[in-house]
């Protein structure tokens, strides 16, 4: 297995899954984004929620792991750590230790909304079952609650905890987590925010947007972190919001069909691409960012 020094990866795409028209995975066009992640040298987060990992069965994303891994992408892999029923994850985490993976993101449980010793609990027996190191991922919208800071506390010494992906929308908490367990990594799990987190401590993102825009995106995160952010709020800010005009990932999974990056955007129930009754914000924000990195290009080469 290819060694990565994980730090080194500012940008993790969180990976859509190309379904063809019948719902099946559509291997083809999987291989082609894995490529055009690799060729932007953006790390691969590889069925999170983006990738619609719960309507997936896990010997299904365990194909589509093993699929990505014989592809042996230059870039590291992550691995998504859902659901609820915690024998289950771990030995969901205990099956992919065999595989050339590099690390895992777990997310709090959903539906139950345990409180710290709960989480403190769920979060212990993932990290100790886990090879590799391990990103928590705090998304209230989807889990329904935060992780307590005082958990994150309690796992600040944990050998694998390696980073969060913060995506709660409150730069307060992003700031009591770091607080709270400083060696960890911080990572801004919404778009729109590392301009904003990067001052205050984000290392990087965990993206949506960079499936659409695989280069453009990882220069956004770029620039962000060099101290840029104030020059990319209009363009970035109204193409992100594009993505969001329906629940994540419909949009990104329209314009990438759009792109021809995949064969069709198909998507798996309870969502659909459907829902999006309009391409026009999308079609428009994938002109914007295309200028937008011809025009960072050029600047570069005067520059030069």
């Amino acid at each position: 297995m290819t060694t990565f020094q994980l730090n080194d990866f500012a940008l993790w795409t969180a990976l859509v899954t190309p379904f063809d028209l019948n719902g099946a995975v559509d291997y083809d066009s999987l291989a082609k984004i894995v490529d055009d992640q690799q060729q932007a040298g953006n790390g691969i987060l590889i069925c999170g929620s983006t990738g619609e990992g719960l309507a997936i069965e896990q010997s299904e994303q365990l194909n589509i792991i093993k699929f990505i891994c014989d592809l042996n992408p230059s870039v590291p892999l992550m691995v998504s750590v859902g659901g609820f029923n915690l024998p289950t994850q771990v030995d969901w985490i205990k099956a992919c230790n065999d595989l050339p993976v590099h690390s895992y993101l777990l997310t709090a449980p959903i539906y139950a909304k345990p409180g710290v010793i709960g989480q403190t609990q769920w979060f212990s027996a993932l990290l100790d079952a886990a090879k590799h190191p391990c990103m928590l991922y705090n998304v209230p919208s989807r889990s329904g609650i935060s992780i307590p800071v005082k958990t994150v506390e309690n796992l600040a010494e944990h050998r694998n905890l390696w980073a969060m992906k913060e995506a709660s929308g409150d730069v307060n908490e992003f700031l009591a987590y770091a607080t709270a367990a400083p060696k960890m990594k911080m990572f801004s799990g919404e778009d729109a925010l590392i301009p904003y987190l990067a001052p205050v401590g984000a290392v990087g993102l965990v993206s949506v947007c960079a499936n659409a825009w695989p280069e453009a995106t990882n220069l956004y995160v770029q620039k962000s972190l060099a101290g840029e952010g104030a020059n990319l709020t209009p363009v970035w800010y109204n193409a992100i919001s594009s993505l969001f005009e329906e629940a994540n990932p419909v949009p990104v999974k329209v314009l990438m069909h759009k792109q021809a990056v995949l064969n069709t955007p198909t998507l798996r129930a309870p969502l659909s691409h459907l829902e999006l009754e309009s391409d026009n914000a999308i079609l428009a924000a994938d002109l914007d960012i295309t200028e937008w990195l011809c025009q960072s290009r050029t600047n570069v080469r005067l520059v030069k």
